[in-house]
């Protein structure tokens, strides 16, 4: 072959290699890049990074890292991550990218989850409020609702107690009912939860880890929340849990550990105090009766509680990038202040969210499950540490009752009236429980190949529940002495089943310029409750005499079944319609009631797409809504109130036949007509933003109309078998306002400060409560309170507010000292009686605030968030029942303490009715304080946040009681909540 032949085929084969390296580089490569927030260049961690129209991907590292392979320089990347707008990006020649993420906040293309699906936050046209992970409220928060705490206009979350694991009363916009339920419907991953309690747990939804969540959304007005029909009447909360993401598996590690102390004591007389008033006032018999001790009870039943809080996830994808999953497990152990209480969960759940058929069919399997153990502390302890008498000792010479000081009669038994020993109610008695809850679903949701933009979604669910434990006090325990003590153990389950099924048809239909969103769909959902019953045991196991329950359990439960219907139409993205329907029938009345039919309608007008505006600098966002709607209510209605049933005796309404007693047959009260609760709402609004949503908020205003209340009221003698009847009777009326404004003063490369603020005004009436109107009618007793024997302070009256204060109007001396007695005779008859009752204030407030602010400085982070009350007034229980004379040298022959307030008054006897003790119960709470510090890459491909946080920090307020802020309005003895520092550490890796 000729040196000329031999080159030119060189060269050939050369040009050939080249060509052929070429096109699998143009076929293949590998793809590097570093995703940031636009705000400020900070890396974006644990981003998604796909590739369009493949199930393949990846996601970022703790410095927004990330490395793709692609098959060809068309390939198109999608990144997205939770609180920023989606990115698209072509590869092209690039082999080194750089990506900066805008966040999503006011974006109108951002999707919004609404029941049954997800809406473009432009085709809302209803009340919805989403509070993300990202604004979640800062700490060592136990339950989920604290999250939100302060964040959301119209929603109010007032804590029940600071007892380990204790939830909060939730409020949109004040409830709607009387009797019924005014809790708000809790809809986790597609699943109305049961907010019943369970047996051995404070509060339902402290078995969901607020570690698990994603986003938090809340339909407030019946347009947006009219689709959930007979359970909206109230509001509804919708819960996202974090989900499963493509790319490789990434972990976060996060420990917290905190101490909580107590935040203040009630004012009691000293020992000294209590000394001295007996010296002066009481008999030497009852002067003989004093100790020589100076025993601050509070300080022998408190301490400083410390707690962990440790939680492990895992994200990623499996099979190639085919099987997304999120799996993560939580560990919680709180000791609380009261001395014996702990609470500890365990929590684990696990999603999966697969593709099949190029992404037509899409399943989402969410598993949540959970269990807390519970070490409840004797609460009684608190009453009595206040109450007890401080010159005496704690324990005793005596190996009696524990080794306990306790006030005894002439046999050297305990004394049954007077109070006892709140240490040996503490450590006297063990009072366990576990609770096993899990909450589950999986959802298909599939593209129909024969109709584009039509889907069929599958969603069954189920929660289930099942608490139990006992409660043993010891036969030594002065409380049970006589009767050798108490072993009472008690189980209780709970199950809610699910199916829903709808069709979802979404079009753009271009010729008219319009979009339109229809769903339809149809529900079950299955509720049993089974509570079994212990006879009553001793300490020793025996059984109490005529205690053994004559039936092992109750079975009660309902069915709910449910069609439902929504059209969201857009018109040129700026008009919108949104009509939704719902009708469901319940089991829970008779065949004539049982169905109840609940619409809606809305519009919207998306004023900054018209041409005077769409291009303005200035406004960014400004939206005209309104809506009506009518939501039901069946929460809280007694199991079959409308049948006629027979019910057992108790033990105490026994028949003797020989030497045997036979429980009897009674015929129950009933209502044959009883029927749902329905609420009727307005709501108008306003949402705006400027300079590119630096400054956003709403301007929101509406009337509630509840009719055919659930309520407990009397009725004519003779009328049913009982005189007090649970039936449809009476409306309520509500207006209220509400502001949302937001703002980001400062945002630069290393600095962004962003500060909100809401406000709600809301004012409800009865406007009525009777059946047949009666002049003689002065309301329905509620908020009953200790003292006495069935006292109440609260009325439902016409034209006023629910449970508004019942009360005499005292009369003072010269020196604003109050006279013991004396009341004002206010309609003018001579005579002081029930008729001078007269309405005064309100235990819930007009006005609530919430503000938030946050600070971020390079790695360095500082916020906080305020929540505010005005015009919240409280019954002073505490010193109305322990602020007098008889209560520190009782007539029953014992000595005990009492609160100062005594000391101002000299009431010799309790005046349990005097408007004196109604307190108003304003306040402003620093509810959190966090700082953050981000450590960066402390090692490779470990990145390290540190956070440390203070819990209820300070409250401002004229109350002088313990603490202003208690749902219902009677301050009696509440658990203190208390004062929290945290320290964290957070590792992704």
């Amino acid at each position: 072959m000729t040196l000329h032949r031999l080159l030119a085929r060189a060269g050939a084969l050369a040009l050939m290699l080249m060509v052929l390296a070429m096109n699998v580089f143009a076929q293949g490569k590998t793809v590097t890049g570093k995703v940031t927030d636009s705000k400020d260049g900070t890396p974006v961690a644990n981003a998604s990074v796909t590739i369009k129209g493949t199930s393949r991907g990846t996601t970022t590292d703790a410095g927004g890292n990330f490395r793709i392979a692609v098959d060809n320089n068309n390939a198109v990347l999608v990144i997205s991550s939770v609180g920023f707008t989606e990115y698209e990006l072509t590869v092209g020649a690039q082999t080194d990218l750089t990506i900066s993420l805008s966040a999503a906040q006011g974006t109108l293309n951002e999707v919004v989850v609404v029941g049954y699906g997800t809406q473009r936050k432009r085709d809302l046209s209803g009340s919805v409020a989403t509070v993300s992970s990202k604004d979640f409220v800062k700490g060592a928060l136990q339950t989920p609702e604290q999250l939100i705490a302060g964040k959301v206009a119209g929603v109010q979350i007032t804590p029940n107690s600071g007892a380990p694991g204790s939830g909060s009363r939730i409020r949109i916009r004040g409830g709607a009912s009387l009797n019924a339920s005014n809790d708000p419907l809790i809809v986790i991953d597609g699943v109305p939860v049961d907010n019943g309690g369970i047996s051995g747990a404070t509060n339902p939804l402290n078995l969901i880890n607020p570690n698990d969540i994603e986003t938090f959304t809340i339909l407030k007005d019946p347009s947006a929340a009219a689709i959930y029909g007979s359970r909206a009447s109230n509001g509804v909360i919708l819960i996202t849990t974090k989900k499963g993401k493509k790319g490789k598996t990434r972990f976060n590690f996060s420990a917290q550990g905190f101490v909580q102390t107590p935040s203040g004591k009630v004012d009691v007389l000293s020992a000294q105090d209590v000394r001295d008033i007996v010296n002066a006032k009481g008999t030497p018999a009852q002067v003989a009766l004093l100790g020589k001790e100076s025993t601050d009870w509070q300080d022998k039943i408190f301490r400083n509680a410390f707690a962990q809080d440790f939680n492990l996830s895992a994200t990623g994808a499996l099979g190639n990038g085919k099987l997304p999953f999120r799996l993560s497990g939580g560990y919680l152990n709180q000791d609380g202040i009261l001395k014996t209480g702990n609470f500890q969960r365990l929590t684990g759940a696990l999603n999966l969210n697969p593709s099949f058929f190029n992404n037509k069919l899409k399943v989402d399997l969410n598993l949540k499950g959970s269990r807390t153990t519970n070490f409840f502390a004797n609460e009684g302890a608190i009453g009595n540490a206040i109450t007890f008498d401080p010159t005496k000792p704690v324990n005793s010479s005596s190996k009696r009752y524990g080794g306990y000081w306790e006030w005894t009669d002439a046999d050297g038994l305990p004394t049954q009236l007077s109070n006892r020993n709140p240490v040996g109610l503490l450590y006297n008695r063990d009072n366990t429980s576990e609770v096993y809850r899990s909450i589950g679903n999986i959802q298909f949701d599939y593209q129909l190949p024969f109709v584009k933009g039509l889907r069929a979604n599958l969603n069954l669910g189920y929660d289930v529940s099942k608490g139990s434990g006992t409660n043993i006090v010891s036969d030594s325990a002065a409380d049970t002495y006589r009767r050798k003590g108490n072993y009472n153990p008690y189980h209780q389950e709970r199950t809610n089943k699910l199916m829903d099924f709808y069709f979802n048809y979404t079009s753009n239909i271009r010729a008219i310029n319009s979009r339109v969103d229809f769903t339809a769909g149809t529900g079950y959902q299955d509720f049993e409750f089974y509570s079994y019953n212990f006879p009553d045991r001793r300490f020793n196991g025996s059984i109490v005499p005529e205690s053994e329950p004559n039936f092992i359990s109750q079975a009660p439960g309902y069915t709910l079944i449910s069609y439902y219907g929504r059209l969201v139409y857009s018109l040129a993205n700026k008009y919108t319609v949104t009509l939704n329907a719902r009708t469901d029938g319940t089991s829970k009345f008779n065949k004539a009631n049982r169905w109840g039919f609940f619409p809606s309608a809305a519009v919207a007008w998306q004023i900054n797409e018209e041409e005077f505006l769409k291009n303005s600098k200035v406004v960014s966002n400004l939206k005209l809504r309104a809506g009506y709607g009518v939501t039901g209510q069946q929460d809280g209605i007694p199991f079959y109130a409308y049948i006629p049933v027979y019910g057992l005796s108790n033990n105490q309404a026994q028949y003797q036949l020989g030497n045997s007693f036979i429980n009897l047959l009674r015929p129950s009260a009933y209502d044959v007509d009883l029927r749902w609760e329905t609420t009727t709402n307005i709501n108008a609004a306003i949402d705006f933003g400027f300079i590119d949503n630096r400054i956003n908020g709403t301007v929101e205003g509406f009337i509630r109309k509840t009719e055919d209340l659930l309520s407990t009221v009397p009725i004519s003698a003779g009328s049913n078998f009982t005189n007090q009847l649970f039936t449809n009777v009476g409306n309520i009326e509500s207006k209220g306002l509400e502001l949302t404004l937001n703002a980001v003063p400062v945002r630069s490369k290393n600095i962004e400060w962003e500060i909100g603020a809401n406000f709600t005004y809301v004012v409800p009436k009865i406007t009525n409560l009777l059946v047949n109107p009666d002049p003689n009618f002065t309301g329905v007793a509620v908020g009953g309170i200790s003292g006495g024997t069935g006292n109440t302070i609260q009325r439902h009256i016409v034209g006023e507010r629910p449970a508004s204060f019942y009360v005499y109007k005292q009369v003072y001396d010269a020196s604003s000292k109050p006279i013991e007695g004396l009341y004002e005779d206010l309609n003018r008859d001579g005579i002081i009686n029930e008729k001078d009752l007269y309405i005064y204030q309100s235990p819930e407030a007009k006005y609530f605030l919430g503000i938030t602010s946050n600070v971020t400085v390079n790695r360095f982070s500082a916020g906080f968030v305020m929540r505010g009350s005005i015009g919240n007034y409280m019954y002073d229980n505490l010193n109305s029942n322990n602020g007098v004379y008889r209560q520190v040298v009782n007539p029953l022959g014992f000595l005990a303490n009492g609160t100062k307030d005594y000391l101002h008054t000299g009431f010799v006897n309790n005046q349990y009715f005097s408007d004196y003790y109604i307190k108003n119960a304003s306040f402003l709470r620093m509810d959190n304080i966090n700082f953050g510090y981000d450590a960066g890459e402390i090692a490779k491909n470990v990145r390290l946040r540190i956070t440390a946080n203070i819990q209820n920090v300070f409250v401002i307020s004229k109350y002088g009681g313990l603490d202003p802020e208690i749902a219902g309005g009677i301050d009696n003895t509440i658990y203190p909540r208390p004062r929290t520092y945290v320290l964290g550490f957070n590792f992704d890796f």
